[in-house]
């Protein structure tokens, strides 16, 4: 089956991260990599391995990267391996996709994540199953908050092993993101009808409750607290995240603050 994939990444200022991604790609014949215009050390990192083939482009959305990614690069095989450029393939996955033998109703796989801080894996984390290995014919992404989500026309199954979101960017790169982040995010919640919302989504409509659910949720109820350091980390990073969206839904109902 690895023969029938390519490995797609995208990436904008990943030094700390691209090279570990890298490395456990050296099965892929092709990496197609879309840099939103790195000015960090992240192209000279990918011009170190041969396999990886780099476009420019710059960045309008996520969707609209991964569009381009999958359907403007000249990708070759009938399968893509879409990964942020902090997914780190476990052996456990790639012995799994060296055995897969999909049918044709099958269009796509999801992986579940073993989320890492600090290079630690820990015990359990808010972060979804991703559809990661797909079908290239037929798929398309849509933006999603401040997210993608890919549509696909067949079924979805879930692969076993699991990948390890593993990002070492500092902090400030971190809060840079989730500024952007959640500004695409506080766009949705407040703008769909209460009974369009999710439950997670209604939660953080109501604005005081979601950073300290999520803090006890991250710490206590997935385990966090036995992690030591790195899963106070995560419980405080995450809560984080959310005081951010409740200032942004506090600012969008009053109005700015000059």
């Amino acid at each position: 089956m690895l023969e029938r994939i390519t490995p797609v990444i995208l990436t904008l200022n990943e030094e700390a991260n691209i090279g570990r991604v890298l490395a456990r790609l050296s099965w892929a014949r092709t990496i197609v990599v879309v840099d939103s215009f790195s000015t960090d050390g992240t192209m000279e990192i990918l011009s170190e391995f041969s396999n990886v083939k780099v476009f420019k482009r710059r960045f309008d959305s996520h969707a609209g990267q991964w569009n381009f990614a999958i359907g403007e690069t000249g990708v070759q095989t009938p399968w893509v391996l879409a990964l942020d450029a902090d997914y780190v393939l476990t052996d456990g996955l790639v012995k799994e996709l060296v055995a897969l033998n999909p049918d044709s109703r099958v269009a796509g796989y999801r992986a579940g994540f073993r989320y890492c801080i600090f290079g630690k894996p820990l015990r359990g984390t808010l972060y979804p199953p991703v559809t990661v290995l797909y079908r290239r014919e037929g798929a398309r992404y849509i933006q999603d908050g401040h997210t993608q989500r890919i549509e696909l026309p067949g079924s979805v199954e879930q692969l076993a092993a699991p990948i390890l979101h593993d990002d070492r960017k500092p902090l400030s790169s971190w809060l840079w993101a989730q500024n952007r982040y959640m500004d695409l995010e506080a766009k949705v919640i407040k703008n769909k009808p209460w009974s369009a919302l999710g439950k997670a989504d209604k939660v953080r409509r109501l604005v005081v409750v979601a950073p300290a659910l999520t803090f006890f949720y991250c710490l206590f109820v997935k385990g966090g607290v036995l992690d030591g350091y790195a899963g106070l980390y995560y419980a405080m990073q995450r809560s984080l995240a959310e005081v951010i969206l409740s200032l942004k839904l506090i600012q969008a109902r009053v109005g700015r603050i000059e």
